[in-house]
């Protein structure tokens, strides 16, 4: 006798991929996250979970948004774009921003080799990666978004405005800036364990 087991639906989408979404917003509100920048609060960009550097993995500056009140409607717009990107292919489950929005800044020979978001220690509950493109795509060379995809690299789009959402178990990398300057926001919206 054969029996075949049925758990609910089928999956929506196939996870291992990546979103994106243009135009959501407009050329003065990149130009404010822009402005954000700070020298005194920019510092070499570690290793998640690491208080190292690791220059033969990961080179760049970086510098965190505070998660205040004047900065709502930078979280607020992102996570509600999460929020709708989930419900619409993921379907994980989430619980919010546990960790305030990097802005990475890679300047000619920085890089960030193929890694993921989600691992052990403080990064063990990111679900979904964002990052927002804030670089006009022909100010810079080099430094691409990839992912690696069914053993095949994809390149992602890279005009400015661009917000990429993907699962944080998703293998990636920016690829050396060759001449130029890339800024990027990039975000963990988190959840509880996988079950």
């Amino acid at each position: 006798m054969e029996t075949n087991y049925s758990f609910g639906l089928p999956l929506k989408q196939n996870y291992v991929d990546f979103v994106y979404y243009q135009g959501l917003f407009l050329p003065h509100e990149i130009a404010r996250i822009q402005r954000f920048w700070e020298a005194d609060k920019t510092q070499k960009a570690t290793l998640s979970g690491e208080n190292e550097y690791n220059d033969e993995l990961r080179k760049s500056s970086v510098m965190f948004i505070d998660n205040i009140s004047n900065n709502n409607w930078l979280y607020d717009k992102l996570a509600g774009l999460a929020i709708q990107c989930n419900n619409e292919r993921y379907w994980f489950d989430l619980l919010g921003f546990h960790q305030e929005l990097q802005l990475t800044r890679y300047s000619e020979g920085d890089f960030f080799d193929w890694h993921l978001d989600f691992g052990a220690g403080e990064i063990s509950a990111r679900k979904l990666s964002i990052t927002m493109q804030l670089s006009d795509a022909d100010s810079y060379e080099g430094g691409d978004l990839q992912f690696m995809i069914n053993n095949k690299t994809v390149t992602a789009p890279r005009e400015k405005g661009t917000i990429i959402i993907f699962p944080s178990f998703v293998m990636h990398r920016v690829t050396p800036v060759i001449k130029g300057t890339r800024e990027s926001i990039v975000g963990w919206v988190s959840g509880p364990p996988y079950r």
